[in-house]
Order: C-alpha cells, then sequence, then structure tokens
C-alpha cells in the first residue's frame, strides 16, 4: 500500500510540474503555483461532490470532465480575493449552472468572474483550461490505466486536484498575485530596505 501512494504522490507531482511549465511556456504562470491553504482547504470539502458529479462525464467528456476542475479553482481564488469572510462557505452547488454541472464553466465565467462569454479574457481561460485538460488527459493515458479501477479512480481524483489548483493560481494571477522574497531578521521580523 506504501507504494502505490508514493506511485499517486509522484503522479500527481510529475503531472503539476507539466502542467505549471506548460502555463508558464503560454504566458499565463511565472514558473511557480500561486496557492493560498484556505484555497486548497476548500478543494478538500468539495472533491468528493465534484468527483461524484465529474466521474461519469470522463468517458464521453473526459477533457470537460478534467477542465471544471480548473474553473471551480479559479471560482474559489475569486472567492477568496473578494470577500473570503463571506464566501468561504459557499457549497459546491452554488457553482453550478442552470443545467447543473453540464454548464459549470460558463456559469463560473460569467457569474463569478464577471465576463461574457465571448469576452477575450473568457476565451484565453477557456482556452488555457482546455490546453490543461488535454495535456492531463494525455497524461492519464500514458498511464495506462484498466477503466473503471481503483487505480483510475485514484488517478481521476489526482488529477482533477492539478486541475482546481492550477485554476486558483491562474485566477490569482489575473488578480495580481505573485511571490516576493521577504528577508526576515533573527526574531521573523520583516526587514525594512
Amino acid at each position: 500500500m506504501e507504494e502505490n501512494i508514493q506511485y499517486y504522490e509522484t503522479y500527481e507531482q510529475n503531472l503539476q510540474r507539466e502542467i505549471l511549465r506548460m502555463c508558464t511556456s503560454l504566458g499565463m504562470l511565472d514558473g511557480e503555483l500561486l496557492s493560498s491553504e484556505d484555497i486548497d482547504q476548500k478543494w478538500k470539502e468539495w472533491a468528493p461532490e465534484y468527483i461524484a458529479e465529474a466521474l461519469p462525464e470522463v468517458n464521453s467528456y473526459p477533457e470537460f470532465a478534467i477542465a471544471c476542475a480548473g474553473y471551480a479553482g479559479m471560482a474559489v481564488a475569486q472567492w477568496w480575493d473578494q470577500d473570503w469572510g463571506r464566501h468561504h462557505s459557499a457549497k459546491y452547488e452554488s457553482l453550478h449552472g442552470p443545467r447543473g454541472f453540464d454548464d459549470m464553466d460558463e456559469s463560473i465565467v460569467q457569474n463569478i468572474l464577471g465576463l461574457t462569454l465571448d469576452s477575450v479574457d473568457a476565451k484565453q481561460i477557456m482556452n488555457i483550461l482546455l490546453c490543461c485538460a488535454q495535456k492531463a488527459s494525455t497524461f492519464i493515458q500514458h498511464e495506462h490505466i484498466e477503466h473503471q479501477t481503483v487505480k483510475a479512480f485514484h488517478i481521476f481524483a489526482r488529477t482533477v486536484k492539478v486541475m482546481f489548483r492550477t485554476g486558483a493560481a491562474l485566477q490569482l494571477k489575473r488578480l495580481g498575485y505573485k511571490f516576493h522574497k521577504v528577508a526576515l531578521d533573527r526574531s521573523g521580523s520583516k526587514l525594512l530596505s
């Protein structure tokens, strides 16, 4: 069992590295995955519901089932930036559109990110998340996993976790967040330069 956990950890790290590299090469990220514990915690809360809805869609619409996790990450990052006190308890269903999971992507873009679907920003988001989902789908195929197995389930769960974190990072970058090195003195206080 220990080696299975290591296998899944390695798969997740390799997929995250490849998707980060691709997003960076396309100018959508700066080589680092922006994140927040609050945002990551929301995925832990929502993952069971997301996976329950997305898994049945994998055979017919694999890229959509994977990409929607990226949209969910973008939504949480948007809420985190806007007013986390108000949005931290948002339920997973609040991401749904009129058709539920089937139009979650459009609902998030319009209702949470505040973009029109034909805007340049919306098209850019849709393109990058589709590219990420296609890369993830190829990554899954390279694992040569038998469908509808425990291993397939765990690989899918790790894949959508990577997509959620990637979507959150993309939105945080869009909102202007970036990493800064901070020098600390021995007491842990910031040093002014």
